[in-house]
């Protein structure tokens, strides 16, 4: 049901007005799609030379109603545009050439294509929408009838046509031909309201639409949902175990063409609907709208097999991944164009019976959007299933939307990727100091960043902050004890759950001791041994069981010490364990080299700013071996160092960000020393 939202009494000038509008409409996705739909106003301004001009202001390209501000909207001269009313035909390069010319505001973004949509509505303010409801009537089989019984006159049909100069054309006729009109119902897309204000146009908005969800309530009521016998879903511990073990490979079979960021809905809502006896035939139909498509393709990936074969559910699911690029192919040979080049083949949606929707992008935010819009197809198809059925767009009008110049100049307005696009990260001990200067480099290079530590609060302000400067779900974090083998298992799992799978590992979980060897206690040597070997050793083993799964290959980073290649005085557990750590790390780069696993390490020292184990007490125990305070330490160390520079934490982070990344595709088993220069830790 759509609340009527607005509060404000006086919203002026109207481009405010537009601006609340917009921001009511948006955050209800029942009511506007991610992305979608557009909204206007008709105002006088002043031009450059001081004379008044009527202009039109409408969303632009690419922008999403529920943050829209005044510099999302393009501003075009109204009496520029409206000559176009008289055309026949124009194609959507001319539309779009000839209203670069009709620019009133030169800094806004290019104009939606729906532009003439608004142009050719008379009203001062309308509002284009792709509500649940509408679209629920506009893909049932006999919408046109259907939208009749509801709203007689009051409503405009007009059949489906791409996004452009020929529906814009329609509706525009059309409604000059019934001037008595409140509403345009355009079949397999939406809605078209107006009104005198802002207010009253939102007004109308809603209560349209509340219209068709009363007439679909009253349908809906007569009618039963039959359940699949397969429907039935897991208890939630099964649940997470198996697709704690599925969606790794799933990832791997996704990712054949780019990297995939990957979400799990099972939500009471897409739970229900996929156990219905018509969830197959209806997802498999095609499209609801173009929105839809954008963001979903066509069809999603539809596996209904009984949950209680879990062993064998892998396998299946990777052959429907492959089968489905199969089809792909051919549906882009049977439509396309010369100039054509075929996107991802693989799919954006899968719906797995009992289990849940798992969406894929190329990071975290494009899964959600495709998530989110999933979401709306399904009660879109719910809804139709109540009113008579669901017709879809057809392979033909789908491809034309999903190669469409139009939709594709979107993307190109995309920055390029980063270096870690799509990739995922884990960090052990990453709440502070190193492990915390390496989450936020890794995220800067486009990383999903996982942060795991000990010291769970500390590891949640990294992800937040990762989150707040670089997005949706950019940063996770997970409470690890890396000497404990279940609680590195389900952190590993947590992270999967959350993305999908792993990319790179960097293991730095540490502690440090200092003390003479008569001194060092067996539960020193024990701890020390545990923390930095036995833990390097846990992560490593569930980095290597997920790769050999995802079968992506893989980063296992090692952040070691100085200490690994150098004696240290009084410091011998430490030392020790940090030249286990290198050779480990040897060990595995071999064993791993076959499935594409890179193993290399960084050596720093004396790394002190902003790390948890200089303030624990190594920084007294260090001065003291060496004889002096320990607020002298930073110079001592500075001054021993060939370079006489101090090693900071994002200078570790840089290391390893070159060594986790494409830049080092073909190092493997290497030491990489950041020290400042240390002769006795010279590799050789």
């Amino acid at each position: 049901m759509p609340t009527y939202l607005w509060e404000a009494a006086n919203r002026t000038p109207d481009l405010d007005g537009l601006i609340y509008r917009s921001h009511l409409l948006g955050q209800d996705r029942s009511v506007v799609n991610i992305y979608g739909g557009n909204t206007s106003v008709k105002r006088t301004e002043t031009d450059h030379l001081g004379r008044p001009v009527e202009v039109l202001w409408v969303k632009g390209s690419g922008s999403d109603l529920a943050g829209i501000s005044e510099t999302g909207f393009a501003g075009l001269r109204l009496a520029d545009v409206l000559p176009l009313v008289s055309r026949a035909a124009m194609s959507d390069e001319e539309m779009v050439a000839y209203l670069s010319h009709c620019v009133f505001a030169s800094d806004r973004p290019r104009q939606s294509i729906e532009t003439l949509l608004h142009a050719f509505t008379l009203a001062r303010h309308v509002d284009h929408t792709h509500p649940d409801a509408i679209i629920t009537l506009a893909c049932a089989p006999d919408g046109r009838a259907l939208c009749q019984q509801l709203w007689g006159d009051r409503a405009l049909w007009v059949d489906y046509a791409r996004p452009g100069f020929t529906l814009s054309k329609w509706i525009g006729d059309g409604l000059r031909d019934r001037p008595g009109c409140e509403l345009v119902v355009m079949g397999k897309h939406g809605l078209l309201t107006w009104g005198d204000s802002s207010k009253s146009c939102y007004a109308n908005t809603i209560r349209v639409i509340q219209e068709a969800e009363d007439f679909i309530q009253h349908h809906a009521n007569r009618r039963t949902v039959v359940a699949s016998p397969a429907g039935a879903g897991l208890a939630p511990a099964s649940q997470r175990a198996l697709l704690g073990g599925l969606l790794p490979a799933l990832r791997g079979a996704l990712s054949q063409s780019r990297p995939a960021i990957l979400q799990v809905d099972d939500s009471d809502e897409v739970l229900t609907f996929l156990s219905s006896e018509n969830a197959g035939a209806d997802c498999q139909a095609g499209a609801a709208c173009p929105d839809h498509l954008v963001h979903t393709k066509r069809l999603p990936l539809w596996l209904d097999r009984p949950l209680n074969e879990a062993a064998g559910l892998a396998p299946t699911l990777l052959a429907a991944v492959n089968t489905y690029a199969d089809d792909y192919r051919r549906y882009f040979e049977q439509f396309s164009q010369p100039g054509d080049r075929m996107s991802n083949p693989f799919p954006r949606v899968i719906l797995i019976r009992g289990l849940g929707l798992i969406t894929s992008g190329p990071d975290a935010h494009s899964a959600d959007v495709s998530r989110q819009l999933y979401r709306r197809a399904i009660s879109v198809m719910t809804g139709s299933r109540s009113v008579g059925g669901f017709t879809s767009l057809t392979a033909e009008e789908s491809y034309q939307i999903e190669y469409w110049p139009l939709e594709l100049y979107k993307l190109s307005l995309r920055p390029a990727p980063r270096e870690l696009a799509g990739r995922v990260a884990v960090v052990t001990g990453g709440a502070s100091g190193i492990g915390r200067a390496t989450a936020r480099r890794l995220a800067q290079d486009g990383a999903h960043v996982a942060i795991l530590d000990i010291n769970g609060d500390g590891a949640q302000q990294v992800a937040d902050e990762l989150v707040q400067q670089y997005g949706l779900r950019r940063g996770m974090a997970a409470r690890c004890d890396v000497t404990d083998e279940q609680s590195v298992a389900a952190a590993f799992e947590q992270v999967c759950l959350t993305y999908g799978g792993i990319d790179v590992v960097v293991s730095n979980a540490g502690i440090a001791t200092s003390a003479a060897i008569q001194d060092t206690t067996l539960a020193d040597w024990n701890r020390t041994m545990d923390i930095l070997a036995k833990g390097y050793f846990l992560v490593s083993r569930e980095a290597f069981r997920l790769w050999k799964q995802q079968k992506m290959g893989g980063s296992l980073v090692f952040v070691a010490s100085k200490n690994s290649l150098a004696a240290g005085k009084n410091a011998a557990a430490y030392s020790a364990a940090k030249a286990a750590e290198l050779h480990l790390a040897r060990c595995l780069a071999e064993e791993g080299g076959a499935e594409g696993i890179r193993v290399n390490t960084v050596l720093p020292d004396a790394v002190l700013q902003g790390s948890g184990i200089w303030d624990s007490g190594w920084r007294q125990a260090r001065a003291a071996g060496y004889g002096i305070k320990p607020e002298e330490l930073d110079e001592f160390y500075r001054q021993r160092t060939t370079l006489k520079v101090n090693v900071y934490p994002e200078h570790i982070a840089e290391a390893i960000s070159f060594l986790a990344g494409p830049r080092a595709s073909r190092t493997t088993g290497a030491a990489l020393t950041v020290d400042g220069g240390v002769a006795a830790a010279y590799v050789r």
